[in-house]
């Protein structure tokens, strides 16, 4: 029999079934006497700080893309209530942590590396300067003879 299973979602970044811990709470909003009644909304709890399946890297970048949703213990806590049904509000809180994690384990962008313009190009740019100045001079006003 295999172990708890794991979704991977990047390179650097796998999450456990075990290691998400989900909470369902009364959602706010429209549902008539149901929403008095029925628990739908979705509160999903990864602790990222203690993830064994995130890189370093992985692990800091989440926590910093989470802002609020994240706690000072390195808890993300998503929650989940755009739909009426606890299942899909359950994969809807998935999504968007999947999400998350993807976007964090991106690789950085390239540095940018400054360039300069050539000679020649400065040499251009300056003498067509000069020429659109001579036009300029000529239309100035003509003194009296």
């Amino acid at each position: 029999m295999a172990g708890p299973e794991r979704l991977r979602i990047a390179l650097e970044a796998e999450i456990g079934e075990d290691e998400l811990e989900e909470s369902f709470i009364r959602a706010s909003g429209p549902g008539g006497q149901n929403v008095n009644k029925v628990a739908t909304a979705v509160q999903l709890r990864f602790d990222a700080a203690r993830s064994p399946g995130l890189s370093e890297r992985v692990r800091a970048n989440v926590l910093k893309l989470a802002g609020q949703r994240a706690t000072k213990e390195g808890v993300i806590v998503i929650e989940a209530a755009r739909f009426r049904t606890q299942e899909r509000n359950r994969a809807d809180a998935r999504e968007r942590l999947v999400a998350l994690i993807a976007r964090a384990a991106e690789p950085p962008p390239k540095p940018r590396k400054k360039t300069k313009p050539s000679k020649g190009a400065v040499e251009r740019r300056l003498k067509e300067k000069a020429g659109r100045a001579g036009i300029k001079r000529m239309r100035g006003k003509i003194s009296p003879e």
